[in-house]
């Protein structure tokens, strides 16, 4: 685990040390502030202002877009410059790589969140709103952007061009988006379909019900995109 660590590191200040972390943090900040001041007005308080905050469809894409935005440089940049045949045949291994670039992202990504703890604070300030809904939403959504990440990570993995892997992040995370509106149409697979979308176990975190199903969903959502993200670095070492 040393070796994941030292790599998370690396990445992390690489990530500050471009604009990209910038710009997607203050594009987050600007997108979560204006939604946070149009829910605030909601006639339902301040526990429906942040269940609303964070179940709204548009938290939701803009966290779907902006993902792979934070993971697309992550292994195709490496691939491109020819630097990821150095970590391969360095005394480290593969796993060790892809989980170590996952955890650099996801802890900008924690670090993001932690950022609009004034969203809460306000409304502590001028009402009285239930914890419970606040702290699960935001476990939800830290989860949930978990396994977005995991996504990009394995896009990236794939190919040498960043654009491209954001490109098939995107679509990805669209299709686990969209297996939440379709099981009316799913027939007998409708549950199962209802079960593989990223919203379906994240609308009760939000509400304050914290299931471990949901969280082992999150969790195996990761473990899975970065299992094949391991493997498709294996193949790099047979061409």
């Amino acid at each position: 685990m040393r070796n994941t660590f030292t790599i998370a590191k690396r990445e992390l200040q690489a990530y500050f040390v471009s604009p990209i972390a910038y710009a997607v943090t203050a594009a987050f900040l600007l997108v979560m502030g204006i939604l946070f001041a149009l829910f605030i007005i909601n006639p339902r308080g301040a526990q429906a202002s942040m269940v609303f905050f964070f179940g709204s469809i548009f938290s939701v894409f803009f966290l779907l877009l902006i993902a792979p935005l934070l993971t697309m440089r992550l292994l195709a940049e490496e691939q491109r410059s020819g630097t990821i045949e150095l970590l391969l045949t360095s005394p480290v291994r593969d796993w060790e790589v892809v989980v170590g670039k996952f955890l650099a992202s996801w802890i900008l990504f924690a670090i993001m969140l932690l950022l609009t703890l004034y969203y809460p604070v306000l409304l502590e300030r001028f009402g009285d709103p239930d914890w419970g809904p606040i702290a699960s939403g935001y476990l939800g959504f830290l989860l949930m952007g978990g396994a977005l990440l995991s996504v990009g990570v394995l896009t990236s993995s794939l190919t040498q061009n960043q654009i491209v892997a954001a490109f098939l992040g995107v679509v990805i995370n669209m299709l686990l988006l969209l297996c939440y509106f379709v099981p009316d149409f799913a027939g007998p697979l409708s549950g199962f379909v209802s079960y593989l979308s990223i919203l379906t176990h994240f609308i009760d975190l939000i509400k304050g019900v914290v299931d471990t199903k949901d969280v082992i969903y999150y969790l195996s959502v990761i473990a899975a995109c970065l299992f094949l993200a391991t493997r498709a670095l294996e193949t790099r070492r047979w061409r």
